[in-house]
Formats: structure tokens, sequence, C-alpha cells
């Protein structure tokens, strides 16, 4: 058996190996040992695929409407200095909008500027 590994969905330390799969109790997601290490090293990435880290500036692509709001975050909006977070939802860029406040958005509906 293999050192332990982390799960590259949720980050959860839980993960055990069923034969030649790596499986997270937690969220349920089931990974290829030789799949492990590139999930891992990916990081965040942008809907181009550009890697993404804390304090970047990115551009929402399409107009998002804001959940329990009547707000719309518009398409070609820039987001200044976000954080990235370990999300079970998809939801990995914290940030601040002008306008609307804290909130989290999916790093597949913005580009880095």
């Amino acid at each position: 058996m293999t050192e332990p590994m982390t799960c590259p969905n949720c980050q959860s330390e839980h993960a055990y190996q069923d034969r030649d799969l790596w499986v997270c109790p937690e969220c349920a997601h089931e990974w290829s040992d030789a799949a492990a290490p590139v999930a891992q090293e990916a990081g965040v990435r942008d809907a181009h695929g550009n890697v993404l880290s804390d304090g970047d500036s990115v551009i929402v692509m399409k107009d998002l409407k804001v959940k329990g709001s009547s707000s719309v975050v518009k398409g070609g909006t820039k987001v200044r200095n976000i954080r990235l977070q370990d999300a079970t939802d998809g939801h990995n860029i914290a940030c601040k909008i002008d306008g609307i406040g804290a909130m989290n958005l999916k790093s597949e509906f913005v580009k880095k500027a």
C-alpha cells in the first residue's frame, strides 16, 4: 500500500485505497493513483486554463445572478485581490465586488486579468 493521499476534490486527509482506486469517504470522489498527483498540482484555474493565485485580478466572463438578491454581477466586471479557498460546492474564489460586497465565485466563470 502506498503512503496516504489527500482527496483532490475536497482535500480530505481520510482517503483510502480500494484496489486500483483511491476513495474519499467525505465527498465520495474516486480517482486512480496515477491521476492523483496531476490533480493535486493543477491548482485553481480560470476558464482559459491559466493558474490563479491569491491576490490576482480576474474579469467575470458572463452575467451572474447573486443568490438571495436581485443584483447581478455584469460580465466584464473586474475583481481585484481574490482569495482562493477550498470549497466542495465549486465556489473556490472569495472576493469583494464594488456595489455588491463579499461573495464567492466559481473559477470557471472568470478569466485572469
